[in-house]
């Protein structure tokens, strides 16, 4: 498929404006530039089924694998910080499964590898691994990086396997030809895959759609379809930059699992003061067409809210949801609160650029001598 045929066919497909033309007169006003907002930001992908209802828990399809998992997961960030000790972080992630949460999220650089260490730490006791599905995410975009990434994240969490790995933080726009180039971090998750190392393959990222279609682009030209892609999803992204307007539906459309994050930005979304209750939030997420909405738990307030969220959950209309984003818009339209769009305050992998490894030996090659 031709680039700008990809592009513009995703832009059209979730609603958004798209205009240019050939060539324009002298005098004549500068022609509008293609927008990234939405004419409508209800028009997004929504549920109409809320998903399969056991205990305190719904389960959604894992795209078309035949797998159902839970529609809440675990951020595997949160159970790493400081503020939590190992004890709780092990007991939140038992009362967590016990309740009904099956997707743990992670990642082989969340607080120095100290979030991986205690997942498994938590999941090797009392058959606790064979209740989840596990995923956790690689910054290496060398082969090389990124398979020694992958084996230390699985001694880590104290499995032979992962369910789920994704190539993360897909933030800048040479990151899909890095990851897919010869040498590159895709070759080691296949092969991982092939080992039976990792079941699934994914990617993330948080800074641009944009940046997420290039990679859906470089992948479809190799003939490669991702299983999942994790991204923001929540009632300040219909407004600005919108991976709900701009990627779900590409991802919807071609079979592949939406994870949802940063329904609260870290708490930075909650900052905004927008007449929306915490509840709400996770309500839009959830009523989103998204296989798990991933939230970061390091209390009781954090996973019993969670819980509430589930079940309290109905689908919602067009209209409802229209009217919980007239309430968002005023704080949204900038990306004042979604740092991780507007800053570099999330970019973990810009402040540690060794976690990407080396160029591969192709790019050295051909690169010329930079003094």
């Amino acid at each position: 498929m031709e680039r700008r045929s990809f592009l513009q066919g995703a832009a059209l497909g979730a609603g958004l404006a798209v205009s240019g033309s050939a060539g324009a007169a002298v005098n004549a006003p500068p022609a509008p530039l293609p927008t990234t907002r939405p004419n409508d930001p209800a028009d997004l992908p929504l549920v109409t089924d809320p998903g399969e209802r056991r205990g305190e828990m719904l389960y959604r399809p894992f795209g078309p694998t035949g797998e159902k998992i839970s529609a809440i997961g675990m951020g595997g960030f949160h159970l790493g910080k400081s503020a939590v000790t190992d004890a709780e972080a092990t007991r939140l992630i038992h009362e967590g499964v016990d309740r009904g949460i099956t997707f743990m999220d992670n990642c082989w650089d969340y607080n120095e590898g100290r979030s991986e260490e205690r997942m498994g730490i938590a999941l090797e006791q009392d058959g606790y691994r064979n209740k989840v599905f596990l995923m956790s995410k690689m910054d290496g975009r060398t082969k090389q990086e990124a398979m020694k990434q992958i084996d230390q994240s699985l001694r880590r969490l104290r499995t032979d396997r992962i369910d789920l790995v994704q190539h993360h933080e897909i933030l800048r726009y040479d990151d899909p030809d890095r990851v897919f180039a010869e040498g590159g971090a895709m070759e080691a998750f296949q092969e991982a895959k092939k080992a039976g190392k990792l079941r699934y393959i994914g990617f993330t990222g948080h800074k641009d759609p944009r940046i997420h279609l290039q990679m859906l682009e470089v992948a479809a030209e190799r003939g490669f379809h991702f299983d999942s892609v994790q991204m923001p999803l929540n009632v300040m992204d219909a407004h600005f930059r919108s991976f709900g307007h701009l990627v779900l539906p590409y991802l919807v459309q071609n079979g592949i699992a939406a994870l949802a994050m940063k329904t609260f930005g870290d708490g930075v979304i909650l900052k905004s003061d927008a007449p929306i209750k915490p509840i709400e939030y996770l309500h839009f997420s959830l009523n989103l067409q998204t296989s798990v909405v991933i939230t970061g738990i390091q209390n009781q307030r954090d996973l019993d809210q969670a819980f509430e969220a589930v079940k309290t959950f109905k689908p919602m209309d067009k209209a409802t949801v229209a009217e919980l984003l007239t309430r968002s818009r005023p704080y949204a339209l900038e990306g004042k609160y979604e740092l991780f769009k507007t800053s570099a305050t999330f970019d973990g992998t810009a402040k540690n650029a060794a976690w990407l490894g080396e160029d591969v030996p192709g790019v050295k090659k051909l690169a010329p001598t930079m003094e």
